[in-house]
């Protein structure tokens, strides 16, 4: 027989995704770090070359360009970009928690902070 799905269930599941989210970015940031050490990481002699008035596209593919060829830099922001994105999907758990325990106020207020912050993340603009 199935039994139901408890507050003390969701508690857990909420934790244990929090912590695997923390676990996970520390893990892949230090491999990031191990691996921006062995390439002989230098800063760069002139800021203006780093482009910073760029478009959002350009950054993103430049990111995803770079983790694709491995360098440590793009693993490191990798691994911010899942310490990011773990309390979102702390939200997204917690929405289905209270899809299954049936309380549709919660399911409701969940809704809204994920949609204000699927808002906040589509439009932000970096100053």
């Amino acid at each position: 027989m199935r039994k139901n799905f408890t507050d003390v269930d969701l508690n857990r599941s909420v934790g244990n995704l929090l912590r695997l989210g923390v676990i996970l970015s520390v893990l892949t940031s230090m491999i990031g770090f191990i691996k921006l050490f062995l390439e002989g990481f230098e800063m760069p002699k002139k800021y203006t070359s780093l482009d910073v008035g760029s478009s959002s596209e350009k950054v993103w593919g430049q990111f995803w360009h770079s983790l694709c060829a491995g360098e440590g830099m793009a693993i490191i922001q990798l691994g911010i970009l899942i310490l990011i994105i773990t309390p979102l999907m702390r939200i997204v758990f917690a929405l289905i928690g209270y899809l299954k325990e049936k309380d549709y106020v919660y399911v409701v207020i969940s809704s809204i902070v994920l949609a204000i912050m699927a808002i906040s993340f589509f439009t932000g603009y970096a100053h």
